[in-house]
């Protein structure tokens, strides 16, 4: 029986020996769509509307906290009051629709969970 050459002398339950230059190999950077941010960029202003914290989105996401706050920042989101002002550059009409829009989704969002909760609990009995 023929011996692999890439065999760990390693015991299990200690670390790997460093590789001879010193480095520690990289990990690959991520890379997130534009859509992807945004979606969490809105999470959070959402999550703020109900006074929890990004941090709590950005463990949900598998985001570093930091990643989250530049993307916000990048985006021209950051909003660290709840009920802060309007969006930069926002009219009021322009403030009505966007939130009128969320409204409508939040209530699709909430009749899918009342079903969603009625059909399990049928489930269980």
């Amino acid at each position: 029986m023929r011996k692999s050459a890439k065999q760990s002398k390693t015991p299990p339950g200690l670390p790997a020996r460093p590789a001879p230059d010193g480095l520690r190999p990289r990990a690959t950077k991520r890379r997130f769509s534009e859509e992807f941010k945004l979606e969490a960029v809105r999470l959070v202003r959402q999550r703020q509307a109900e006074h929890r914290p990004a941090a709590e989105v950005a463990r949900e996401l598998g985001v570093a906290p930091g990643v989250l706050s530049e993307w916000m920042r990048r985006l021209g989101t950051v909003r660290d009051k709840p009920g802060a002002s309007p969006e930069a550059g926002e009219s009021l009409q322009d403030e009505v629709r966007r939130l009128r829009r969320e409204v409508a989704i939040l209530k699709e969002e909430r009749a899918f969970a009342k079903k969603a909760a009625a059909f399990f609990a049928k489930e269980s009995l």
